[in-house]
């Protein structure tokens, strides 16, 4: 997965490191893993600004909870796997792309990126990141 900041995360970062915190901004307590569907481009440039109208919604999808090691060389993955319940029915649509979240519903998208593979969801199946798959990098 490629992988970016959103406008929230990058303006939230530059406050705190530069701007003396003026933001008050504190680390979430909890991070999620969302599911975003459509075409990549389209669902990217959404979630730079933050909006999250692609979010996979059928299928009893929800957000699931993502962990992260210790970051080394600029660089920090899922200490977990990431596995979201079993599907219901088909997702609205492949999905194509990923974003870390900052709340299970609403809330703001911290890193998104484009799936290096988009994986069609159907009644039964269930998507997971493996253990160190979820790739998050400062470049």
């Amino acid at each position: 997965m490629s992988n970016a900041a959103s406008n929230y995360l990058e303006n939230a970062t530059l406050d705190f490191w530069l701007n003396g915190n003026s933001g008050s901004h504190t680390s979430p307590g909890t991070l999620y893993l969302g599911l975003f569907h459509g075409t990549a481009s389209g669902v990217l440039a959404n979630l730079e600004a933050g909006t999250m109208s692609d979010e996979v919604t059928l299928g009893s999808y929800a957000r699931q909870t993502a962990s992260f090691g210790s970051a080394s060389s600029g660089s920090i993955s899922n200490d977990q796997a990431v596995t979201f319940p079993t599907a219901t029915g088909n997702y609205d649509d492949t999905v194509t792309c990923i974003a870390i979240l900052d709340a299970s519903t609403s809330g703001n998208v911290l890193w998104y990126g484009q799936l290096s593979v988009s994986k069609t969801v159907t009644t039964g199946d269930q998507f997971q990141v493996a253990t160190g798959n979820l790739q998050v990098s400062l470049t």
